[in-house]
């Protein structure tokens, strides 16, 4: 390809494709020499496969990029290539965020199932996947998170990939499930709750700890849904993903084909991605926390140098849609510092101030419905000084309405509760809402 036409022939095939590449080298001696150039097939593979070397399937190295990306087209040729190349782009960016982020969770990461594997699923539980799903697991058999001794109990583990959130004791992180739970936990849970000549529902993630939180993926119409608290009363469950992007889940020939679970993650490594949830740490212990950490989920404000951060999400394990009045609950994460620059009041610089009350103005739509004083946080009088970590607390609130508001201020003395400094003053908690999601993890 040294020559200019050549080289044009090459710029004119890497615009094309590698479908496209494949079918011109039938057409002459010429085009067949252009088109097995290895470095046009380095493109593909770079392109559609993010691979920097001819990998296989399996990880082993190829002869050359053309017969890697054969190897690939093989292996996956019952499923449509726009989606293989998008579904191998999903997992690839979410393994990429977790080297950078959160490396402790991609041990606990599956190698792909097979296809028999897959077929064995199906078998067992008598259903169908939809197409992205399995080509999902075909990509990641979700995650063993104790090397081969997580049971269907669900013990805790912090390194959920989806994450969680806690408050007043109640814990979430959750995890996808390998198949083999897939199986296990949906024979005991679905069984249960879902007549046989029902919808066929497979459990695909579900919270490590003790707080039941499970995830349905309902394999008729590509939606996953999660339990509310009447789950095993009422099998009340909830959408997670907008059902108008669903479409197209068992045709294979549809390159437009996505169902929730392939939305679902791109949703989630999408906010991972930008910074809007993050890795926290609490009690020495690091997570995926889901509070969202940038606007305009998350609100800040500045007062006299104490910064207020402030953020809620809905907690559907403790939703209640059968009720006339607090259907939708939300926990929501309040965090407090201190400025390097220290506390400022009326002209005068102070190393430290302490919380003292609390006024909280609590809104459904625009109306309020509460104006609370009291003292303390969670029986805490947090006192801040320049450069330490945020002081973090949880609280939850419960509304009948789906959307709804939080504002308010927090009054801190200067120096201490004990050695007060300055005259006390306000600090704002700035409007942050409760609002039923589009997505819910």
């Amino acid at each position: 390809m040294e020559s200019v036409g050549g080289l044009a022939m090459h710029e004119i095939l890497s615009k094309l494709g590698a479908r496209e590449t494949a079918i011109v080298s039938c057409v002459s001696r010429n085009f067949e020499e252009w088109a097995s150039d290895d470095s046009l097939w380095a493109e593909f593979c770079a392109r559609d496969l993010n691979l920097s070397s001819p990998l296989d399937p399996l990880g082993n190295l190829a002869p050359s990029f053309k017969t890697a990306y054969q190897a690939w087209r093989k292996s996956f040729l019952m499923y449509s290539w726009p989606l293989v190349v998008r579904v191998k782009t999903c997992w690839g960016r979410i393994i990429t965020w977790l080297d950078a982020n959160f490396p402790e969770v991609v041990p606990t990461l599956c190698k792909g199932a097979t296809e028999d594997e897959l077929d064995s699923l199906e078998k067992s539980l008598k259903l169908k996947l939809p197409l992205p799903t399995r080509l999902l697991y075909r990509f990641c058999n979700g995650q063993n998170l104790a090397q081969g001794e997580f049971a269907p109990s669900f013990p805790g583990s912090p390194l959920g990939l989806i994450g969680g959130y806690s408050f007043y004791g109640h814990l979430v992180n959750v995890c996808l499930l390998p198949l083999d739970l897939v199986i296990s936990v949906t024979g005991d849970i679905c069984d249960h709750l879902f007549p046989s000549a029902g919808p066929k529902y497979v459990v695909v993630a579900a919270s490590t700890t003790e707080s039941e939180k499970y995830f349905f993926l309902n394999c008729a119409n590509g939606q996953l849904y999660v339990g509310t608290r009447n789950l095993f009363q009422d099998r009340e469950m909830l959408p997670c993903v907008p059902p108008e992007l669903i479409h197209s889940i068992h045709d294979a020939g549809d390159c437009q084909q996505q169902d929730a679970m392939l939305l679902w993650l791109e949703e989630h490594i999408r906010r991972l991605e930008s910074g809007m949830i993050k890795v926290r740490v609490e009690n020495n212990i690091r997570s995926i926390n889901l509070f969202p950490e940038e606007p305009p989920l998350c609100s800040t404000a500045v007062t006299n140098g104490v910064q207020v951060r402030a953020s809620a999400l809905f907690v559907p394990e403790y939703s209640d849609l059968q009720l006339e009045s607090d259907k939708y609950f939300f926990t929501y994460s309040i965090r407090m510092s201190l400025k390097p620059e220290g506390c400022i009041v009326d002209g005068m610089r102070f190393g430290s101030c302490q919380l003292y009350w609390r006024h909280w103005i609590i809104r459904e739509n625009d109306e309020i419905v509460s104006d609370v004083n009291g003292e303390a946080v969670i029986g805490k009088h947090p006192l801040l000084h320049p450069g330490d970590k945020e002081f973090v607390y949880q609280s939850c609130s419960s509304q009948c309405l789906s959307q709804g508001s939080i504002e308010g201020s927090f009054t801190f003395v200067p120096g201490r509760l004990t050695d007060p400094k300055g005259a006390e003053f306000e600090v704002e908690v700035p409007r942050f809402f409760l609002q039923y999601p589009d997505y819910i993890f």
